[in-house]
């Protein structure tokens, strides 16, 4: 019989891990199945059987579909065998192993409840409990952030990454002064506290080697980025919606602002976006909300730091740049975490450095043409205003020449003290000139020319820090100095305090010491 055939064929198929050819012998046989049932003739026994191989086939399909990452298509298949048997062992099996690929962990949570009943019966116990307290672990940590890398770091950052939720904590996206829309804080919080974690729509990594190959390199992992973004957009809905809401640089005053809960992976589900989204649209979303992993703001941990990698995570698109940021980013596998890198007020704006932010004025300049935008934030209009002072520009270009980096420093500590430049202020010009500070604190020649005359390294690096937000520049002076003082356990604790500015609360003391080298 056709059907016994079509059904030994597509399990065979399935079992060799022949996802796509295993998909189209399966609705060959449910077609087959479909239009037998619906034939008035079948015996009760007979249609029986009939709708158990038909929940069974689509149960199969579902799984090899969610191999694909067809994930739509395939929880169709779930609930359309669900709703013929509402028990079925597989279909809830394998909708919860779907569930959980998109992260909707409570929902997962519930379909694994609810295979208990039949898992004893099929042999399937310690795998449905296994997958119970997967979607425990990752339900608890997408609902309070509470996130742990500790053992994976001191363990080396070994074997595989450790498995992380989506969260969203006190954040939302309004209208920004800086450009377009904005994420914001919604309440005060301190240094280190997670902003979010995320999972990429798509990345794409690679080794680049010598310079002459890097940009033909980049453009071949481009283009395959592009595919990857254009064939989830194709299998997933919501994946759609949300690429459609980001940014494609045009009327940035006009677009919509919408809400955070949109970006939960447990958000309803929206109907067909009316948005028009063309091949040209496309590229110039994923052109103006791209990240880079390796970047200024980033800390890339495990088997990917190393690799020039790239990917799109819609809600920390809508971080715009400050050259007085507050917020840093660590990948952890296909996950960014952002966390704040200072402390925050509520209502202030989440930003990250898209370049070097310890440069001065005319260089962040330059460097904020390339990216197409011209910087407003708080700290360059400051700096704007003090343009007019000639001393300023004299210690630039002297650096420039070659000077001692003690002069620098010490001369525009005293300039400070006549222009009556206090508190974040303070942090700005320090930020503009930090390598001249890093020299003379890193020098033991300079220290002994100038130590005595300039503040010491603690109380700049907090200033600065303050100003924006924590750097491992920032940290390597402040741990080398304590390195070469006799300090007690105290003083020991300021870069710790400073750490978590780097690489936010997702460690114990000892794992941050690791990452530290202190």
């Amino acid at each position: 019989e056709l059907m016994q055939q079509l059904r030994s064929k597509a399990t065979e198929l399935l079992l060799r891990e022949e996802w796509k050819e295993s998909v189209q012998v399966y609705t060959q046989f449910i077609d087959l199945c479909q239009s037998q049932i619906t034939e008035t003739k079948q015996e009760a026994s007979q249609l029986s059987k009939l709708k158990k191989s038909l929940c069974l086939a689509l149960s199969n399909r579902a799984e090899a579909r969610s191999r694909l990452r067809d994930f739509d298509n395939a929880l169709r298949d779930c609930e359309q065998a669900l709703k013929i048997e509402s028990s079925h062992f597989k279909a809830l099996l394998c909708k919860g192993k779907i569930l959980l690929s998109l992260n909707r962990y409570s929902m997962a949570l519930d379909c694994f409840k609810e295979t208990l009943v039949d898992a004893q019966a099929s042999g399937s116990l310690e795998t449905v409990n296994g997958f119970l307290e997967k979607s425990k672990k990752l339900e608890y940590q997408s609902r309070t952030g509470a996130l742990d890398l500790s053992d994976w770091i001191l363990n080396g950052l070994r074997g595989k990454c450790p498995e992380l939720a989506e969260y969203i904590g006190a954040v939302q996206i309004s209208k920004s002064e800086i450009s377009g829309r904005g994420l914001f804080a919604t309440k005060n919080v301190e240094a280190g506290t997670l902003f979010l974690v995320t999972k990429a729509i798509a990345t794409e990594r690679g080794i680049l080697s010598g310079e002459n190959s890097n940009e033909n390199e980049q453009l071949v992992m481009w283009k395959n980025f592009i595919d990857k973004v254009m064939e989830s957009i194709s299998k997933c809905q919501r994946t759609r919606h949300l690429i459609s809401i980001l940014s494609s640089g045009d009327n940035e005053d006009e677009v919509e602002v919408p809400d955070v809960s949109a970006f939960r992976p447990e958000a309803e589900e929206r109907r067909s976006s009316n948005e028009k989204l063309d091949m040209g649209k496309i590229l110039s979303i994923l052109d103006v909300n791209s990240l880079v992993e390796d970047a200024i703001s980033a800390k890339v941990l495990g088997k990917n730091k190393g690799l020039y990698g790239l990917g799109l995570w819609a809600l920390a698109s809508f971080i715009n740049h400050s050259c007085s940021p507050n917020a840093r980013r660590v990948h952890v596998g296909d996950y960014i975490i952002v966390h704040a890198s200072r402390d925050v007020k509520a209502g202030e704006e989440i930003t990250f450095a898209y370049f070097d932010m310890l440069l001065p004025l005319e260089k962040r300049k330059e460097m904020s043409k390339t990216w197409g935008f011209h910087c407003k934030c708080k700290r360059c209009k400051f700096e704007e205003g003090m343009s007019s002072k000639q001393e300023l520009s004299e210690i630039e270009i002297g650096l420039e020449r070659g000077i001692d980096a003690g002069n620098a420093v010490f001369r525009l500590e005293e300039n400070m003290k006549r222009w009556i430049v206090r508190g974040k202020e303070k942090g700005y010009l320090r930020a503009s000139i930090w390598s001249a500070y890093a020299e003379t604190y890193g020098s033991e020649r300079l220290m002994k020319r100038w130590g005595k005359r300039i503040p010491a390294a603690e109380a700049v690096v907090d200033s600065v820090v303050e100003a924006v937000g924590c750097d491992e520049r920032m940290l390597k002076v402040l741990i080398e100095g304590l390195k070469g003082s006799s300090c007690g356990m105290p003083e020991m604790e300021r870069p710790i305090k400073l750490g978590k500015g780097l690489y936010g609360k997702l460690v114990k003391k000892q794992a941050l010491k690791s990452l530290l080298e202190i």
